[in-house]
């Protein structure tokens, strides 16, 4: 029985919610921090697994919704604290492995199936966000790429309604840029994706 199954059975209880740890807490007899975990296995920032969730982390940070955990199993990627529901899509020129040119650009994965303990997983996918960001992190130099200086990043916003009339799960980095305004600089972003929410042109 899947962790989802379960989660139909009735007699099944929920676990709390989550709450952000400081990076201090013991771990066991270990000697070592869950800080010391987070290093361990976070540190590599090129990987296709830990770059999405700095993304993730990064349009949280913008929107001022970094004060609860990221929830893995959730709809859309970042919820603010007045309801605006964010996915959030990033690529990177470069990976963590050796490479003969630097990576196409696409941002796949725009719709998906939802889950829910009362009915499990939904039956066709569905655009689930009110506003999409793109992240691209564009260094293109190994010896210069760091993900953490964020004049390395570029974005564009589109609203639910726009990706949802393409019709696509994946779109490339040429046609976000054909749908959007311009990129942003991380600067921009929440003003934009609130503008976008609100249904309100880019300016």
């Amino acid at each position: 029985m899947s962790v989802h199954d379960s989660a139909l059975n009735p007699a099944v209880s929920s676990p709390p919610p989550a709450q952000l740890m400081s990076g201090h807490e013991p771990i066991g007899g270990t000697g070592a921090t869950i800080r010391d975990f987070w290093a361990w296995t976070l540190s590599d920032l090129r990987t296709n697994t830990v770059r999405p969730m700095l993304a993730e982390f990064l349009v949280a940070r913008a929107l001022g919704a970094h004060h609860h955990p990221r929830i893995e199993w959730d709809a859309c990627d970042v919820r603010t604290d007045d309801g605006i529901r964010v996915e959030v899509k990033s690529a990177a020129y470069l990976q963590a492995w050796a490479q003969v040119k630097p990576s196409n650009i696409t941002f796949a994965g725009l719709s998906a199936r939802t889950w829910t303990p009362e009915a499990g997983y939904s039956v066709a996918g569905s655009y689930n966000a009110d506003v999409y960001v793109f992240g691209l992190q564009t260094a293109t130099d190994h010896a210069e790429y760091d993900a953490l200086n964020l004049n390395q990043w570029s974005f564009w916003v589109l609203p639910r309604s726009v990706v949802e009339a393409t019709g696509q799960r994946s779109l490339s980095l040429a046609r976000v840029q054909e749908l959007s305004e311009r990129s942003l600089t991380y600067a921009e972003l929440a003003h934009r994706v609130r503008a976008a929410a609100e249904g309100r042109p880019p300016g």
